[in-house]
């Protein structure tokens, strides 16, 4: 088999496991469908459940977080094709996700549970989560984003289709895939002590992640990222109040795509 072909259904393997796993997760924090639950019943020592619990979401953290460094880009770059080098974080990704959803440990009681109208908003809010963090993927590029595109399922992008993103879904907040993963981690009608742990320290990983990729958009785009960042917030949208245009004055548009 050519190296081609091989490229080509590693990074689909990657990708049909990237969506498997979404639906997986959704279906694990919303507590149906799957055997393990976030809050599912108690199977062992509440201790023990937490550091289970814990070395869980650090062993996610840390291949999240070390696979996207530049030293180790390099490294695996020396020793695997380029174009499979997306495809290969993504299928770590895949296994430390499994790991995480197959041997996670409930523990601990109910810390809120919300019936009635409430409820049904919090899990309308838990499903407008998940899908503001699935069709950011496409706000950027899905295909490149996991795989695909270096692989050889599309055509390369073209280099001025690298430029700064600053319209649509960006143009409300400037990390919309962090904002919907928040709302899906915490609105939920019926958080338990383990589900408030994995909200929490995935909320904590999510603040270091966006301090690490601001960090590197700065170096990459300068003084227009700064204009970016000064006019739109970085999780939670503002409200503004339209006021009216002065007579003759035009309203400004951003050079930067």
């Amino acid at each position: 088999m050519s190296r081609r072909p091989t490229q080509l259904a590693l990074s689909a393997v990657a990708w049909v496991g990237f969506l498997a796993i979404t639906a997986w997760t959704i279906a694990f924090l919303a507590g149906v469908l799957v055997p393990r639950t976030i809050d599912g019943p108690v199977r062992t020592t509440a201790p023990r459940a937490v550091v289970v619990d814990l070395a869980l979401l650090l062993l996610f953290a840390l291949q999240h977080s070390v696979m996207a460094r530049r030293p180790v880009k390099a490294w695996l770059g020396r020793r695997i094709p380029a174009a499979l080098g997306r495809t290969t974080y993504v299928l770590a990704t895949d296994v430390c996700l499994v790991l995480l959803l197959a041997s996670w440990e409930p523990w601990g009681g109910r810390v809120w549970h919300v019936g009635g109208p409430a409820g049904v908003l919090l899990w309308a809010l838990y499903a407008a989560g998940w899908l503001l963090a699935i069709v950011s993927t496409y706000a950027v590029d899905h295909l490149e984003l996991v795989g695909l595109r270096q692989a050889g399922w599309a055509a390369p992008r073209d280099a001025g289709e690298d430029a700064l993103q600053v319209g649509g879904l960006h143009a409300v907040v400037r990390h919309p895939l962090m904002t919907g993963l928040l709302l899906a981690f915490w609105a939920t009608p019926r958080m338990s002590a383990s589900h408030l742990l994995f909200a929490a320290a995935s909320t904590g990983y999510v603040a270091v992640g966006i301090a690490f990729e601001e960090r590197d958009l700065r170096r990459t785009f300068g003084s227009a990222y700064d204009a970016y960042a000064a006019r739109v917030p970085a999780l939670v949208p503002a409200l503004r109040i339209r006021r009216g245009v002065a007579p003759g004055a035009e309203p400004s548009e951003s050079s930067v795509r």
